[in-house]
């Protein structure tokens, strides 16, 4: 196949959507597929050859807000989109974004197949508004997402059951594949060894962009109220607007300085299989593929029970959830497996258990039957 995948967000490997985006790059181009990409930018690693680099979108003052999230968004070529889309056989768009409609239209003109993923939460936006929790904002974001890109779309790709029955309770149903992005062989289990200035840390790992619906300082604070405050080190493995003011907090009431900050691949591997624990406080969250990458590796984790996120599906006992803000409760269960370590072990082998049905490879398969299938369809 020649697959056109529209990225409006993709440069670093620093968030989910991107890294989603690199793994079904990869994947079909090892398969042999014939795969073009356009997008703003792109991660160091990468090698170049079929990416399509558009010019930055310049936002004026609004500058500084993107690239304190982390990420670059793409000026619009419609001659570019053009001639990198009027050879393929089918579309792919990433995000409800400009660059991803605008590709969907252009290919919808040349007769086209368009699949899209769902890979954006509308609260994601809200939050930035201060209305996280306005269900009517929230249920408008959501129909404006239909009416511009999935209305139009042969196929769309959720990747949780949660995700799919939000967006369907609202638009009505869609042609959907309900399909995990899941996660790389590279994360495994292995023995690995602390730092030896962490060798005596009870070491927590929370990972996600620092802003307000990833909730961190839930975390902070429940760290704060624990009876073992001194002997935690947390660890965030992120970026974000809101680092300056955890860190701030952290001064004034927690123990150990936390670390905060990006790991390369390799080095995320290593510290999830020297961490004690995985805290996932998130108030929105659509799979949550950091939190599988812990738990296949068989790192105990603690999820927020928030309506709004998919990670809670990952609790697998009482003491792996806890209710959403509630820095309280979520103390009481950081306590509970810092002085149950012989239960964590038992755990550990649960989790590697449980994530054995999130192989990436095999999510990939069901990726590239979608695509078939969609193709096959059009034929008829």
């Amino acid at each position: 196949m020649k697959i056109v995948i529209v990225c409006d967000i993709l440069g670093k490997k620093n968030n989910g959507t991107s890294i989603a985006s690199y793994n079904l790059i990869n994947s079909l181009k090892s398969k042999g597929h014939d795969v073009k990409v356009i997008c703003c930018d792109l991660d160091d690693s990468e090698d170049k050859e079929g990416f399509i680099i558009l010019n930055k979108l310049n936002l004026g003052p609004l500058n500084k807000i993107v690239e304190r999230n982390g990420v670059s968004l793409p000026l619009k070529d419609k001659k570019a989109i053009i001639n990198a889309i009027k050879g393929c056989d089918l579309v792919h768009v990433m995000l409800p974004f400009p660059l991803g409609i605008t590709a969907c239209r252009m290919a919808k003109k040349l007769g086209k197949p368009v699949t899209a993923g769902f890979h954006c939460q509308a609260e994601l936006i809200s939050s930035h508004l201060g209305l996280m929790n306005c269900q009517p904002v929230n249920t408008q974001i959501y129909k404006r997402f239909y009416s511009r890109l999935y209305q139009f779309c042969d196929a769309i790709h959720y990747p949780t059951q949660f995700i799919c029955d939000v967006f369907e309770n609202i638009v009505g149903e869609t042609n959907h594949y309900i399909i995990s992005n899941g996660v790389n062989k590279y994360m495994t289990s292995k023995v690995c060894n602390k730092p030896q200035s962490l060798k005596d840390k009870f070491i927590i790992l929370s990972t996600g962009r620092l802003c307000k619906e990833k909730s961190h300082m839930t975390l902070f604070k429940a760290v704060a109220c624990s009876k073992h405050n001194s002997e935690i080190q947390i660890i965030i493995a992120g970026q974000g607007p809101l680092k300056c003011k955890l860190e701030k907090y952290a001064d004034e009431n927690i123990a150990n300085k936390p670390i905060i900050k990006y790991f390369s691949r390799e080095e995320m591997i290593d510290l999830v299989n020297y961490s004690d624990l995985y805290v996932h406080p998130a108030k929105a969250e659509l799979e949550g593929i950091a939190c599988l990458e812990a738990v296949v590796c068989g790192l105990v984790p603690i999820v927020s029970n928030s309506k709004k996120s998919a990670t809670k599906d990952f609790a697998i006992s009482d003491y792996n959830i806890f209710n959403c803000d509630d820095y309280n409760d979520l103390a009481s269960k950081i306590d509970y497996w810092f002085e149950h370590p012989e239960e964590k072990q038992i755990y550990k082998n649960k989790y590697i258990q449980f994530g054995e049905k999130f192989n990436q490879e095999e999510c990939m398969d069901k990726m590239e039957e979608m695509f078939n299938d969609v193709l096959k369809n059009r034929v008829k």
